[in-house]
């Protein structure tokens, strides 16, 4: 198929709505990455979500709402949900909580999974969109299953042209990372590392936060072993490129690209995906990157690069 490309305006927006309403897939920006939205109460739209990203359909999706209202008629409310929403929604938080049985979502969204992921994205082109749709969409990042997440138009037309509708360039994403996913089903977990720092949810609720690990039971998206990953090989923790590698610093260092010379991790994460689609796109064997310091925004960084970095299946 043809991939539109629609401008943030009002003849965009409907125009992306429209194509929602039928079923089709359109891109849009969120402060975090760019998502592929699709009508999150329509079995085929949330299908060609899978088709077209090939994700696998045991991974489940984040829903988006434009209000904590909304999402309040997809998911039961705690105490717990009110505090960190009233926090930091709208931004990049994403909480997990049982379903409603009345929800009418797509069962393919939760991958059948008792629990949904929803939050309420902060870029105010994701809002208009919500708004002019009148309904959830479920969003997972817009790239082809276990590449590299898209913070441009550009990296989405790169992925996904001729396999989804539309996508609406909002230009780049200010943070860079994926949403931080938070469990609130029984004990509130972190269940992955995103833009908003552990440490501050930890705050806003009073307690320190349980800690998802590799091997347990896929409760939410983005826990897979391997993705975000780039072409070339990765190598972690280095100080030197060698042979055949490109580095990608951070702070005082000789880098090919260097995700923040001052070691600013607020910058460095927004950096981070788009600077391994430049270097990928240089044709290295193998992407060396700095060490990055395993605190606040640092540990979403470490996440994505441990996953990158991972053996491919």
């Amino acid at each position: 198929m043809e991939t539109q490309i629609l401008d943030p305006n009002a003849e965009g927006y409907a125009r992306a709505a429209s194509l929602l309403t039928k079923g089709q897939l359109v891109a849009f920006p969120t402060e975090t990455v760019y998502g592929l939205g699709g009508d999150a109460c329509n079995d085929i739209a949330v299908a060609r979500i899978f088709e077209a990203k090939d994700r696998p359909r045991f991974n489940p999706l984040i829903v988006h709402v434009d209000s904590v209202e909304a999402a309040k008629s997809y998911v039961q409310w705690t105490d717990e949900a009110d505090r960190i929403a009233s926090a930091f929604w709208p931004g990049p938080l994403t909480l997990v909580l049982p379903l409603r049985p009345d929800n009418g979502l797509s069962p393919l969204v939760t991958a059948n999974l008792p629990s949904l992921a929803i939050r309420v994205p902060q870029n105010p082109v994701a809002i208009a969109l919500l708004q002019a749709f009148g309904g959830p969409i479920a969003a997972p990042s817009a790239n082809p299953s276990g590449k590299i997440s898209p913070t441009t138009a550009d990296h989405v037309r790169a992925g996904l042209s001729g396999r989804i509708a539309g996508i609406l360039d909002g230009g780049a994403c200010n943070v860079g990372l994926e949403s931080t996913i938070l469990g609130l089903v029984d004990t509130p977990m972190l269940l992955r590392p995103g833009g908003l720092p552990a440490e501050a949810a930890e705050a806003a609720l009073g307690a320190p936060l349980a800690q998802y690990h590799a091997g347990d039971p896929m409760t939410a998206p983005g826990q897979l072993a391997s993705h975000y990953a780039p072409g070339a090989k990765m190598r972690l923790n280095a100080r030197n490129p060698k042979t055949g590698e490109l580095l990608l610093g951070f702070g005082a260092v000789e880098a090919t690209l260097n995700l923040s010379p001052s070691g600013d991790l607020t910058e460095a994460a927004a950096n981070l995906f788009g600077h391994l689609h430049a270097m990928d796109a240089l044709g290295p064997d193998t992407i060396a990157v700095s060490e990055i310091p395993d605190r606040g925004l640092g540990r979403a960084i470490n996440d994505r690069l441990r996953r990158a970095a991972a053996p491919r299946p």
